[in-house]
């Protein structure tokens, strides 16, 4: 999945933002031109893990084209930095089934949402994208109903989320401007779904942003400020259904991630080949069953390493049936002149595809949504001249 790679010393930050910043930006073209060829494929009738299959040959391929010349005689590592999810109508994520799983035979059908959420690394710099899909829905025939109430309010809570991660601002702005557009449509953000702060080789960094807390989550929920040179990975996930409260059914975990900071001495032979494969083949990455060498023998593996929490799994979840989940995910760098945008624009949402017949009315909101991401120096420069005029009246 990932090749392997020895740890380099730190370097100074200044020296290494920029080039730190192009891996990102590298990671994320991989990741669009995956999306590019993915949307086209979720048809009426594809199966859903020649889709996840397909996805992670093609971040593969895409990642092993580039950084090949070694740096002081060690290899770039690169590779999936989230392996390809296809998650259909009420599963909320995560869903990538091994051919074994007796739901590997699933296909799409006309009409299904369709979660694709993939991620890519250069240098254990990540760029993790997730966008909706509705199948056969086109201009002349477009999505109606929950199913459009739900993909707008998602499209929307994203680009709201997008310009509140700006440095100064708090991670509760953003959980409460979600529910709010979220409202808007009739809808609900999944409940407890986190955002995290990434870093070089960390994509769950200790930073994050809730959607919408149970009150114990509230409770005990840490107030974070977003920073300069931090870089954000946003998950927005909204629900048709009345609560946003999402269980557990009868799937198969497949995607797990190595702890990095737990560590114990695994006791059981095939454990530890396990545990050890996986650290050859996707470091810190979340990594599915689906790329170790013997499925059964890791699931075996895995199973003493996720109870003594080296390894966390990555459950699959549903809201209840009938309901319908969008997501989209987008990684965005606060940069010291302004946020930037890491990943791209979700390919398949067009808003002549998407018709709702609910809309946001927040005044604030709207507003909000008509300005860039980034102010441009002369707005800025406007803005600190108003200001001192303001102050010498």
């Amino acid at each position: 999945m990932s090749e392997p790679t020895k740890q380099e010393a730190p370097k100074p930050e200044e020296s290494t933002a920029a080039a730190d910043f192009t891996k990102y930006k590298t990671a994320a073209d991989i990741v669009n031109n995956v999306l590019k060829k993915l949307v086209p494929l979720c048809v009426e009738g594809a199966k859903v893990i020649d889709l996840c299959v397909e996805g992670d040959k093609l971040i593969e391929q895409g990642t092993g084209a580039v950084y090949n010349k070694s740096v002081k005689g060690v290899k770039v590592s690169k590779g999936i930095a989230f392996p390809t999810c296809v998650s259909v109508n009420n599963a909320v994520a995560h869903f990538s089934p091994l051919a074994s799983d007796p739901s590997a035979e699933q296909t799409l059908a006309k009409g299904d949402v369709v979660k694709l959420h993939l991620g890519a690394h250069i240098d254990g710099y990540a760029a993790v994208s997730a966008e909706t899909v509705v199948v056969g829905a086109t201009p002349e025939e477009p999505v109606t109903g929950r199913k459009a109430d739900v993909i707008q309010a998602a499209w929307h809570a994203a680009e709201v989320a997008m310009r509140l991660v700006k440095v100064g601002n708090k991670n509760w702005q953003v959980t409460e401007a979600v529910n709010k557009v979220a409202a808007a449509f009739d809808c609900k953000p999944v409940e407890g779904m986190l955002s995290c702060q990434q870093d070089q080789n960390v994509i769950d960094g200790k930073k994050r942003i809730i959607l919408n807390p149970s009150e114990a989550q509230k409770k005990d929920f840490e107030t974070v400020t977003f920073a300069e040179n931090e870089v954000w990975g946003i998950d927005i996930l909204i629900s048709s259904g009345e609560d946003g409260k999402a269980r557990l059914e009868e799937s198969r975990t497949t995607i797990y991630q190595k702890e990095a900071t737990v560590t114990y001495q695994l006791k059981m032979k095939t454990s530890r080949a396990v545990f050890s494969e996986v650290q050859k083949k996707a470091g810190a990455f979340p990594f599915n069953i689906r790329c170790l060498e013997d499925e059964k023998r890791a699931r075996l593996g895995l199973q003493e390493a996720v109870q003594h929490n080296l390894v966390k799994p990555y459950e699959v979840i549903f809201t209840p049936a009938g309901t319908f989940v969008a997501a989209f995910h987008f990684t965005i760098a606060l940069l010291p002149g302004g946020p930037a945008l890491i990943t791209h624009p979700p390919v398949w949402y067009k808003p002549e595809l998407v018709k709702s017949e609910k809309q946001l009315e927040d005044p604030e909101l709207k507003e909000l949504l008509t300005k860039p991401l980034r102010e441009s120096k002369k707005a800025k420069k406007k803005a600190k001249t108003d200001g001192e005029e303001a102050k010498a009246e």
